[in-house]
């Protein structure tokens, strides 16, 4: 993160703020619905479900991957990605933390 001084926040801030920006683009949206609808999907899939080329559609996995949003397995010349449990649930959880702070302004904002 370099000049945002990310160690002068929280680790969970730090981790939700990379989920949020792994979730920042409409294609990795769509990649996550389609692995999720999928089970598990490799790549050639993925591109075949979305109006994207292949290197695009690679460069966003790369970028969900680096999230822990998503895992990939290796099978031969193949990777096989799926949701990876254990960092979604933590995401969700993040988020819902966040989302739940909020408890309305009753009329006191500007």
């Amino acid at each position: 993160m370099g000049t945002t001084k990310a160690e002068a926040f929280s680790v969970k801030d730090n981790k939700l703020a990379k989920y949020a920006k792994a979730l920042a683009h409409p294609a990795r949206v769509a990649i996550l619905k389609l692995l999720i609808n999928k089970q598990a999907c490799i790549c050639g899939d993925i591109v075949d479900g979305l109006p994207l080329s292949q290197s695009t559609v690679s460069q966003h996995l790369k970028e969900l991957k680096a999230a822990g949003l998503i895992k990939g397995d290796i099978e031969g010349v193949k990777v096989c990605y799926c949701i990876n449990e254990t960092e979604w649930n933590i995401a969700k959880n993040y988020m819902s933390d966040l989302f739940s702070l909020y408890k309305g302004l009753a009329g006191k904002c500007c």
